[in-house]
């Protein structure tokens, strides 16, 4: 049998790294490129699928072979999108909201595979923080660690140690479930 071409269609390098956890080497790696701006009063969950969708769309029409994957994740305390923060400051508003609160994290995914079909799932995890000290948030904010991240925080470092609780998948709070994609992939003849 021969490998089929893979794109994955993000720039994420946890994205990547958790591909190839599973064995799965993209054979491309093409940046969507899209504008993410919410719309006006659109809710997480769909606000992450029309994203995954939009990327899907603008990588297929640069990439039209093989299978092409998107994702989209979208970090949400209550109907309140949460940003990628952008700096230290955007770290510190973002711990200080999620400071001994749970929220939903929502990963949206979208696959088209080389017969041109699509398919899309959202993965919903739910992580609480404990009740964070501003000097735990200050601390946090200027390591660095959660710029560029939705919600402002990064799961598999140094935030680990003020989540005192998860439902569902780790992998999708990092920016992939796993289970998800890989059955995606096996339903269409894919090899994981």
């Amino acid at each position: 049998m021969t490998k089929t071409f893979f794109t994955l269609a993000s720039s994420s390098p946890r994205r990547l790294a958790l591909l190839k956890d599973i064995g799965i080497a993209p054979d491309k790696v093409v940046a969507a490129g899209i504008d993410e701006t919410p719309l006006p009063k659109e809710l997480p969950r769909p606000y992450a699928a029309r994203l995954a969708r939009a990327k899907l769309d603008s990588v297929v029409a640069k990439e039209p072979k093989g299978f092409v994957l998107a994702a989209d994740t979208v970090v949400a305390c209550g109907r309140r999108i949460l940003p990628k923060a952008e700096n230290e400051a955007g770290v510190h508003a973002c711990l200080k909201l999620l400071s001994g609160r749970r929220h939903h994290v929502y990963t949206a995914v979208a696959l088209r595979t080389p017969q041109g079909k699509i398919l899309e799932r959202i993965a919903d995890s739910v992580v609480a923080f404990r009740v964070l000290s501003l000097a735990e948030i200050d601390a946090y904010a200027k390591s660095g660690e959660g710029i560029d991240k939705a919600g402002g925080y990064a799961i598999q470092g140094r935030a680990a140690a003020y989540i005192r609780f998860i439902s569902g998948s780790y992998s999708n709070i990092v920016g992939l479930p796993l289970f998800d994609v890989a059955q995606m992939l096996r339903g269409c003849g894919y090899e994981v």
